[in-house]
């Protein structure tokens, strides 16, 4: 199984995302923002970072970049795509899914393990958890807050498409506490806390059982690896 990182000028967590792939047991391919080729991977990461420099907004240059006219007809044809933080920026400026992302309410950057509730467990990248999971990730934005209009909102809440919702504090602003989101077909999720950095012991967060033994974020690339291998 064969998953590609996309790196952008800025990105600073592809090599993160491209271990985490590894530990889950896939194959990391490194896809370059200015090529037109996914060398055929069998699912994409957009990781974190500051594409672009944050120029204009966060994400919006990066979708217009080459490698993502390949990226959102993959998408489109039901690949597995996730967008970590600025990667989830790009697929709202992509259009991939709904609503925007915004400066944090109050006004800073944050950088703290965040406590979710896994609220979707039929995506191809959240299948391995349970409904009503808690699990923690590491969280790291200045612009996080999540928004969209009332209908939007509405949309996603009632059908399910809210993946994840921030639990015991909302860190960024977002509206209703969301935390990631799905797009209809389940293929294409995006959220702001960063699941790449909660998958080995010794370097995640801390839990009840030892000081940075979290691996809840590898659950997210197992579950990419099982829902391509029973397509």
């Amino acid at each position: 199984m064969r998953i590609g990182v996309v790196t952008f000028p800025g990105s600073l967590d592809d090599r993160d995302a491209q271990r985490a792939v590894r530990l889950a047991g896939a194959e990391p391919v490194a896809l370059w923002h200015g090529d037109h080729d996914l060398q055929g991977v069998d699912a994409i990461v957009l990781p974190g970072g500051f594409s672009y420099g944050d120029y204009l907004r966060c994400g919006a240059i990066a979708a217009v970049s080459p490698i993502m006219t390949e990226v959102v007809s993959a998408a489109n044809s039901g690949m597995p795509v996730l967008g970590i933080c600025n990667g989830f920026q790009i697929l709202v400026e992509a259009h991939l899914l709904p609503g925007g992302l915004i400066r944090n309410d109050h006004g800073d950057f944050i950088c703290r393990d965040q406590r979710l509730r896994v609220e979707n467990t039929s995506t191809d990248w959240t299948n391995g958890f349970t409904a009503g999971q808690e699990i923690t990730i590491p969280l790291k934005n200045g612009e996080g807050g999540f928004i969209a209009d009332a209908e939007t909102i509405a949309r996603l809440e009632g059908e399910g498409r809210v993946v994840f919702r921030y639990l015991d504090v909302n860190p960024n602003g977002s509206i209703d506490d969301i935390a990631g989101i799905t797009n209809e077909r389940g293929n294409v999720v995006g959220l702001m806390p960063h699941p790449e950095h909660a998958t080995e012991p010794g370097f995640g967060p801390d839990t009840p059982a030892a000081m940075r033994s979290g691996v809840d974020g590898l659950t997210f690339f197992t579950s990419a690896i099982s829902a391509l291998v029973s397509r």
